[in-house]
C-alpha cells in the first residue's frame, strides 16, 4: 500500500469519472475529497421524480433522464474489483434479449410494424431477413464481423488505454500489419461505410444513428465507430432502480474505502503557485489544500477566470466543434398504438435533413430538427422476444418515459421559448404519432430538459452532452488526456480521451487515477 501523503487529491464533480477515479485511488490508499455541486451522485446520470404522490406511496418514481444504456460490462468488472467486489454484487442486473425496438413512418393504410435488434446475432439475422430481405441480412453479417473486428483492435490499444497519437495508435495495433490498420476505416465516414452492407436505407439509419452515442453526426463521424454495434452486441444490461443505482453504488465503495464525499459543494477557483495547483476554493469562502486536482467537469469550463494564477493549456472546444445537446422529456405518460420496449428509436423522414440544421456551418441557423427522431426509454417496460412489454402503472395507467430529440449545444447563446418549447413537443409527437404510437403528456407529470439547463448543469459544455464531435478521422485525438502540463492538474470526463458514454467516462477515470498514481510513486 502506498505511503499517504498529507494533502488528498480533489477531484471536482462526481460524475462517472470522477467517481471511478475515487474508487481506484481510496482502494489504493489513497486520501481522496470528492466535490460535487450537485445533491446527488452521477452528474449526467441523473434521476428525476415527476410525481410526488407516487413517490410518497413508495413505489418507483424516478425517471433515468440521463444515460439509460449499461454496456461494456468489463469496464465496471476492472473498477469494482479494486475495491474487492463485483457489480453483480453491488447491483441487480438484468441481460436485455431486445436491445432496442424500432420504427419508421407507415403508409396510412397499414398498421404499425416495428423491427428489433436481439442480443442474440442469429436471431438478429433472421429478423433483419423477415422485416428487410436476404441481401440485408447477409450484409448485416459482414457489418457484425467487421464491428467485432474494430472493437477487438481498438479495446486495449486506445479505448483503455492512456491517450495516443495517431503515430503512437499505429504503434500498438502494430505498423508491420496495415490490414489491420485498414480495416478501422478512419477516414470512411459511417454513413458511406454502412452503405457497403446494407441496401436498405432504414437500415442505415438504424446503424447511423450510433453516431449520436458520442453526439455526433453518422455523416461526418467516422466509420470506427461501428464498433458499437459489437458493444451492444456483447450485451446491454438494464439495473434495478434504474442507471442511477450505479452511480449511488460507486459513491457507496468510494466513500467504504475512505473517500470523503461531499455535495452541494461548488468549486469556484483551483488556486495555484509557483506554477503548481496548491487546492480549490469553494464557493462558500473555504479553502481545501490539495496534493493535486482531477477536474472531472467539462474542459471548456477550465478558463482563466477559475485559476488564481496560471490557466493550464487545455483544447477548448468551439461551438462549432461541440457535440450534440437534446431536449428531454421526463415523463409519467399514458401511451397508446405501438408497443413499446425498453429501448425505442421512432425515425425521422429525412435523416440528413435532421443533422444538416443541427450541425449547419453557420451557428445563428442552426435549430432544433422540425421532424426529429425520438427515442424513449420506456423504463417500467422489460419484454422478452414472443412477448408484449410489462405495460404501465397498473395504478395510474401511467408508465415511466424518457423522452428525447438531439438539439445543437446553443444553451450558452439562447434559450428555448415556452412557445419554442412547446413546438418542438408538437414536433416530436407527430413523428411519435407518424409511426403508429401516441404518447399523451400532460404538464403537471413532465419535466422538460433543454440546452440551457444542461449548460446550467455542467458548465462551459453548452449543453453538449458529449464534449467535442466525433467529427472527421482525428476528432478522437483532440481529446485532452489525463495529464495536464499544468503540474498537480489532471482530467478526466465525457470531454477527455477515450471520451463520452458511460464506460468511457468511467475509464476515463480510471486512466486518470493510473496516471495520478503513477507520477505519485514515481515522486
Amino acid at each position: 500500500m502506498l505511503a499517504k501523503p498529507e494533502k488528498p487529491t480533489v477531484i471536482v464533480g462526481a460524475g462517472m469519472a470522477g467517481l471511478a477515479a475515487a474508487m481506484a485511488l481510496a482502494a489504493a490508499g489513497e486520501p481522496v475529497t470528492l466535490l460535487e455541486m450537485q445533491a446527488y451522485p452521477g452528474g449526467k446520470m441523473r434521476q428525476l421524480a415527476v410525481d410526488k404522490g407516487i413517490h410518497d406511496r413508495g413505489q418507483q418514481s424516478g425517471i433515468d433522464s440521463g444515460p439509460t444504456v449499461f454496456t461494456m460490462k468489463w469496464v465496471f468488472e476492472r473498477l469494482f474489483a479494486a475495491c474487492d467486489t463485483t457489480p453483480e454484487r453491488e447491483l441487480t442486473l438484468t441481460k436485455a434479449e431486445i436491445l432496442a425496438r424500432h420504427a419508421w413512418q407507415q403508409p396510412s393504410n397499414s398498421e404499425s410494424s416495428t423491427f428489433d435488434l436481439f442480443a442474440d446475432e442469429k436471431a438478429s439475422i433472421d429478423s433483419v431477413g423477415r422485416f428487410f430481405d436476404a441481401e440485408n441480412a447477409k450484409g448485416f453479417q459482414r457489418f457484425s464481423k467487421d464491428a467485432a473486428t474494430i472493437f477487438e483492435t481498438l479495446r486495449d490499444t486506445f479505448i483503455a488505454a492512456p491517450r495516443p497519437s495517431p503515430i503512437g495508435l499505429g504503434r500498438r495495433v502494430g505498423l508491420s500489419q496495415p490490414s489491420r490498420l485498414f480495416a478501422l476505416r478512419p477516414f470512411s465516414t459511417l454513413w458511406g461505410a454502412l452503405g457497403d452492407y446494407f441496401p436498405d436505407p432504414r437500415l442505415r439509419q438504424l446503424f447511423g444513428r450510433y453516431a449520436t452515442y458520442v453526439g455526433s453526426s453518422p455523416y461526418m463521424a467516422p466509420a470506427t465507430l461501428m464498433l458499437i454495434a459489437h458493444v451492444e452486441q456483447a450485451g446491454v444490461w438494464t439495473i434495478d432502480g434504474g442507471m442511477h443505482a450505479l452511480a449511488k453504488a460507486m459513491r457507496r465503495l468510494a466513500k467504504d474505502h475512505g473517500a470523503n464525499i461531499r455535495e452541494t459543494t461548488r468549486v469556484t477557483q483551483i488556486e495555484t503557485e509557483f506554477g503548481a495547483v496548491t487546492g480549490v476554493r469553494l464557493a462558500n469562502g473555504e479553502r481545501i489544500d490539495a496534493a493535486r486536482v482531477l477536474w472531472c467537469g467539462d474542459v471548456s469550463a477550465l478558463t482563466r477566470d477559475l485559476f488564481s494564477e496560471r490557466s493550464p493549456s487545455v483544447p477548448f472546444v468551439k461551438e462549432q466543434k461541440r457535440s450534440l445537446s437534446a431536449i428531454t422529456w421526463s415523463a409519467r405518460a399514458k401511451t397508446s398504438g405501438m408497443e413499446l420496449d425498453h429501448h425505442n428509436v421512432l425515425f425521422s423522414n429525412d435523416y440528413k435533413a435532421e443533422f444538416d440544421c443541427i450541425f449547419e456551418r453557420s451557428l445563428t441557423r442552426r435549430q432544433v430538427p422540425q421532424d426529429p427522431t425520438v427515442y424513449i426509454c420506456a423504463q417500467d417496460r422489460k419484454a422478452k422476444p414472443g412477448t408484449q412489454g410489462s405495460g404501465a402503472d397498473s395504478a395510474l395507467d401511467r408508465e415511466r418515459l424518457l423522452c428525447l430529440i438531439n438539439a445543437p449545444a446553443f444553451g450558452d447563446r439562447r434559450t428555448l421559448t415556452h412557445e419554442e418549447l412547446a413546438t418542438c413537443q408538437t414536433n416530436m409527437q407527430a413523428r411519435l404519432q407518424a409511426c403508429g404510437l401516441t404518447v399523451e403528456l400532460e404538464p403537471d407529470h413532465t419535466v422538460i430538459t433543454q440546452p440551457s439547463d444542461f449548460n446550467t448543469l455542467f458548465p462551459g459544455s453548452g449543453g453538449a452532452l458529449y464534449g467535442r464531435a466525433s467529427h472527421g478521422w482525428t476528432a478522437s485525438f483532440a481529446r485532452p488526456g489525463s495529464k495536464t502540463k499544468l503540474p498537480g492538474l489532471y482530467l478526466a470526463g465525457g470531454s477527455v480521451h477515450p471520451g463520452a458514454g458511460v464506460p468511457m467516462a468511467t475509464l476515463s477515470g480510471m486512466l486518470a487515477a493510473q496516471q495520478i498514481i503513477k507520477d505519485r510513486v514515481s515522486n
